[in-house]
């Protein structure tokens, strides 16, 4: 199977950021990730399917996700092409906001935004709507006053109601904190464990409670039942595999925990919305360094 594009962008270690804008009829550039943050705002693309991650979807006409440093992402036309799409993709380094600088109060929000980029973003419409002059307006400046505008932007953004996370936590590797050492306990088993066969007994006995208080608790601390918290790691796995390696996805079924097939498949596309074999078909490409 073919890789997924390293791009090296234009922005320059002298470079705060770079914005693009343009008009275009199709999206045709390979799933591809960088080290960059890229912030990109998508205007009448609707029915363009988006893939962030593990996480696929088809976009509506307001489109606009912020995406974490090497996080692979890409939008696909669908059959027919389309006219007077407008984008506008803002690129910035990593390093833009010194660690220390991020743990300075007034930029907790946007350092909590930026870590779960790791995971892909994606906005809401209304916060869209009240963003799109901003984005347009970025694209007409430059210079300190830019910059300022610029971080005001992702401040805005970091305080906006019902953005969502889009990829599974294994596959962005991302370290997430309950505020509970069971719960802690119970994560590092199942990340640990994930190819074996768990049951909701063997972690109730790990963590020394019942079986029933740690259902209710798993659930009320993580908002997800103990099976659906396992399917997740096992399944941000499978995603892996399935774009990394020329395994068969019946190795890959088994190499994560299911001896079922097609249970896998099942459980797979209900995540997804899509089959493994389709989701490895949709990943296809070729790892170029540029």
């Amino acid at each position: 199977m073919s890789k997924i594009y390293r791009e090296i962008t234009p922005l320059t270690a002298n470079d705060c950021f770079m914005v693009f804008a343009r008009t275009k009829n199709k999206f045709d550039f390979p799933l591809h990730y960088h080290e960059e943050f890229e912030l990109n705002f998508i205007e009448n693309a609707e029915g363009v399917k988006r893939v962030i991650g593990d996480h696929n979807e088809v976009i509506s006409t307001l489109e606009l996700v912020l995406v974490g440093s090497n996080l692979p992402h890409g939008w696909f036309s669908q059959e027919s092409e389309m006219e007077n799409i407008h984008e506008i993709t803002i690129q910035f380094h990593k390093d833009l906001f010194d660690e220390k600088f991020l743990k300075r109060n007034q930029m907790s929000f946007i350092r909590s935004m930026l870590e779960r980029s790791a995971r892909g973003i994606s906005f809401s419409q209304e916060t869209i709507q009240a963003i799109k002059p901003r984005l347009i307006g970025l694209t007409q400046t430059n210079g300190f006053c830019s910059v300022m505008e610029l971080m005001s932007i992702l401040h805005d953004l970091s305080v906006s109601r019902n953005m969502k996370t889009l990829t599974t936590q294994t596959f962005s590797n991302e370290t997430v904190t309950y505020d509970s050492r069971r719960i802690e306990k119970a994560f590092v088993y199942m990340r640990h464990n994930y190819d074996k066969d768990i049951s909701l007994e063997d972690i109730s006995k790990i963590v020394n409670m019942t079986v029933v208080s740690f259902s209710r608790f798993i659930k009320k601390r993580t908002g997800k039942t103990f099976i659906d918290s396992l399917n997740d790691i096992r399944l941000g796995h499978a995603s892996r595999l399935l774009i990394d390696t020329r395994q068969s996805i019946a190795e890959i079924s088994s190499k994560c925990g299911y001896n079922n097939l097609s249970y896998f498949n099942r459980i797979f596309k209900k995540k997804h919305g899509c089959t493994p074999k389709e989701f490895r078909e949709s990943h296809s490409g070729t790892r170029t360094f540029v």
